[in-house]
């Protein structure tokens, strides 16, 4: 017979030992979900998301400060980079994603599904998981044609800057170069691509801007397109010509234009090379290179298409120590235009940027936003080809910059001094730089026949004044 006292003994011993086999269960849950993240690993969740949004510019050979391709090389910077998705200052995607258009083709930003999977995984120790899991390793393009490629043969032109010195220390350098365009005839421009001309380069090139000089930036405008294709004098939306022909970026190739598109060189042209340099610590001596590929001799595309520099102000830009500014321009299409991409430029100082169409009728359509822009990112937001909006015959585009010349501004070298219009990175700018092709009425009336009108969208939030 069981006494009492030995009934609660053993009772009690019971349950002690139902709590140290939970204590454990417990632990040993624990200790589990501390070693894979809650089920986040890098193998598994973090590898993918890495190769489809950082390495592009995080791989060896760039001028990135961290390779992320390994988990032996993206671990070390686990808590660099939660804050930095969490900031959303990397990727590099400056558009405010509360107005405008948000379908792109060249989207690099995080998900909010991503930032939480990455801070999930840094929280909980960044842990590797099953090797398994990792994804095959990305092959990222040498410094062969990537245009080759897609073609299937090498370019019918390729052009090269001088060379230039970066030391292994130092400023960025801002290097400008002209190359004469070798042609007899006018030539429809296909495709293009900019590239490092060296393997070397690509640790210490930021980006290059290739476009004809500004003098000759008139040439094949004005009247009668020289090769037939669909073009007006479209002085009042700030064309100035051909534009901008080409440009390269961390993480960012070569253009094929839509079909039946197209840009015109012309006989004596000339271009200019804008290269920004960033110095790595070795010196190298490199240059810059574009590849093009023409329609075939003959062949005229239906469309044009120019890269449109419009101003929010030109060299009158006045911005006083210790402000905030706001400038605005306004610019009219004379013809009907699908708007192809949005490039907010600026120096230092920029703040924000958005342009906005007024259509015909009184309606407002915001294009793009980016109320975070940053000079250090020279990104082109290319619309979605179901995105890419396209605006009336009497469509005003409106341009407006924001800069900030006060200390608040972690990028400004001195808010104390006055500010004006000037090619220097410490001087300003102000201008929209857009990808234009310009239609009929005939293919404007069509397409406003096949799709349905949206809702105008409202302007965006002002940045505090």
């Amino acid at each position: 017979m069981t006494s009492k006292r030995s009934g609660c003994l053993m009772r009690r011993g019971a349950g002690i030992s139902l709590l140290i086999l939970a204590a454990c269960m417990f632990y040993s849950g624990w200790s589990k979900a501390a070693d894979t993240g809650g089920s986040v690993t890098f193998a598994k969740d973090i590898a993918p998301i890495f190769q489809e949004k950082c390495e592009g510019c995080h791989h060896q050979g760039t001028a990135a400060p961290m390779s992320l391709s390994t988990y032996k090389e993206a671990r070390p910077w686990a808590k660099s980079i939660r804050e930095q998705v969490i900031t959303r200052n990397m990727p590099p995607w400056h558009i405010d994603k509360r107005v405008g258009i948000q379908r792109f083709q060249n989207d690099r930003s995080l998900t909010d599904e991503q930032i939480n999977a990455i801070v999930q995984w840094v929280d909980s120790g960044a842990p590797l998981g099953d090797i398994k899991d990792l994804p095959p390793p990305k092959q990222w393009p040498d410094n062969e044609w990537q245009l080759a490629k897609v073609f299937g043969r090498p370019p019918d032109l390729v052009l090269k800057s001088e060379e230039y010195t970066m030391p292994a220390q130092g400023v960025d350098i801002f290097f400008r170069s002209v190359t004469d365009v070798p042609l007899t005839e006018p030539r429809w421009v296909r495709a293009v691509e900019v590239r490092p001309g060296t393997m070397a380069g690509r640790k210490i090139l930021h980006h290059v801007d290739v476009g004809p000089i500004r003098k000759e930036m008139s040439v094949g405008v004005g009247g009668a397109n020289p090769a037939g294709a669909n073009a007006a004098d479209n002085s009042n939306t700030g064309d100035e010509g051909f534009g901008l022909l080409a440009d390269w970026a961390i993480g960012r190739n070569y253009d094929v234009y839509r079909p039946d598109t197209g840009k015109l060189l012309s006989p004596g042209m000339r271009l200019c090379w804008d290269i920004h340099f960033s110095a790595n610590g070795e010196q190298i001596r490199t240059h810059a290179e574009l590849a093009v590929y023409f329609y075939p001799k003959g062949e005229t595309p239906k469309y044009r298409t120019r890269a449109l520099v419009l101003a929010a102000i030109g060299d009158s830009l006045d911005i006083p120590p210790n402000s905030i500014t706001v400038h605005q321009g306004f610019h009219v299409l004379r013809q009907p235009a699908r708007i192809d991409s949005f490039e907010p430029h600026m120096h230092m100082r920029g703040k924000a940027m958005e342009a906005t169409a007024i259509l015909p009728d009184g309606a407002i359509k915001m294009l793009s936003h980016v109320d975070r822009y940053n000079f250090n990112w020279m990104t082109s937001y290319f619309y979605a080809d179901d995105a890419a909006p396209v605006l009336p015959k009497g469509t005003i585009i409106n341009v407006i910059a924001w800069h900030d010349n006060t200390s608040g501004n972690k990028r400004n070298p001195d808010p104390n001094q006055w500010v004006g219009w000037g090619q220097r990175a410490i001087d300003e700018m102000a201008s929209a730089w857009l990808n234009v092709t310009y239609i009929s009425e005939e293919d404007y009336k069509r397409w406003a026949a096949e799709n349905t009108p949206t809702k105008p969208a409202s302007s965006a939030p002002r940045p505090t004044q």
